[in-house]
Parts: C-alpha cells; sequence; structure tokens
C-alpha cells in the first residue's frame, strides 16, 4: 500500500512538471526546520502554529522574470490538496522567512483561505511538497486565484524548477 501511495504521489507530482513545460533546469528548494524527505516540525501545522516554515531559493536561472510557490499534499484522499500558492515573487528573492509570506499575489488554497495553510492531514503520514518556479513572464492573474487557474497561467512559462518534500503524520485532533 505504502509503495502505491508513494508511486501515485510521484506520477503526480511528473504529470504536473511536465503538464507546465518545464526545461531540465533545476532549482534549489530548502528548509532550515526540515531536510528533504524528513519529517515537518508540528509548529508548522495544523497541530501546531499553522506558519509557514522558512525557505531558501537557489539557482534562479538568469532571465527570470517572476517565481511561483505552490505547496501541495499528493496524498491527500480525493486527490491533490494544495496548501499554499503564491506567485509574482520577485526573482531576487532567496528567502522566505518563518511565518511570513513573500512580495507576490496569494492564491486561494483548498481550505478556501488566502495564504499558507499548513499540513493537517485526516489520518496516517502524508507528503508534502513545496515547489519553487522560475518564470520567463509575470502572471496575469488576480490575487485569490484558485490553483486550476495557476496551472493554466504557469504553462509554458516555466524555466526551472525545485522541490523539498517534508512529511507529517496526523495527530488527534
Amino acid at each position: 500500500m505504502q509503495k502505491g501511495i508513494m508511486a501515485g504521489g510521484v506520477a503526480v507530482a511528473l504529470a504536473a512538471s511536465l503538464s507546465l513545460g518545464a526545461g531540465d533546469a533545476r532549482m534549489q528548494i530548502t528548509s532550515s526546520a526540515f531536510g528533504h524527505g524528513a519529517d515537518i516540525p508540528a509548529k508548522f501545522t495544523c497541530d501546531g502554529a499553522d506558519i509557514n516554515p522558512p525557505l531558501q531559493f537557489a539557482g534562479v536561472p538568469v532571465g527570470t522574470k517572476s517565481l511561483a510557490l505552490i505547496v501541495d499534499d499528493a496524498d491527500a484522499p480525493g486527490g491533490v490538496f494544495t496548501h499554499w500558492m503564491v506567485w509574482n515573487i520577485s526573482p531576487r528573492t532567496n528567502a522566505i522567512g518563518e511565518g511570513s509570506a513573500p512580495g507576490g499575489l496569494q492564491g486561494r488554497n483548498d481550505f478556501g483561505k488566502l495564504g499558507y495553510g499548513g499540513p493537517c492531514p485526516p489520518s496516517g503520514a502524508h507528503r508534502y511538497f513545496f515547489r519553487v518556479f522560475a518564470l520567463d513572464r509575470e502572471l496575469d492573474l488576480p490575487a485569490g486565484a484558485r490553483r486550476a487557474q495557476l496551472d493554466a497561467a504557469m504553462k509554458g512559462h516555466v524555466i526551472a524548477q525545485g522541490e523539498l518534500v517534508g512529511r507529517y503524520s496526523a495527530q488527534k485532533h
């Protein structure tokens, strides 16, 4: 079962990156709060302060006009659940502080709110994908847009991307 969940999440992540037209260029996205594949501290979840973790970006390609950040739970029942979307971030941005949003526009997450909504799995361990995208333009998309609108606006404009995966297990709510 675990292998099936892992394969499904990887397929979703691969399909998302391919459908957006990203080339082979890679960026790095890291966090001082957790490593790739490691557990996300409860502080950054619905069981804690529900604030975003600190994030750092590196390898932004020359010619990048803006960045976009998307945080998803690929193991959510019923499909991918989006926790945070920010776009039109300055390409000079190399970090997002703990509990703060970068300059740019924020979309409506699948909790129905603007801004960050931390991991809050209904049961078991889930994987959370923090993805940064380098875009060849700023997006003509209003604040509060939904994930499908962001994906459509980004399609064909991704020149590089990076991914950080964290895990979180449901606590008793």
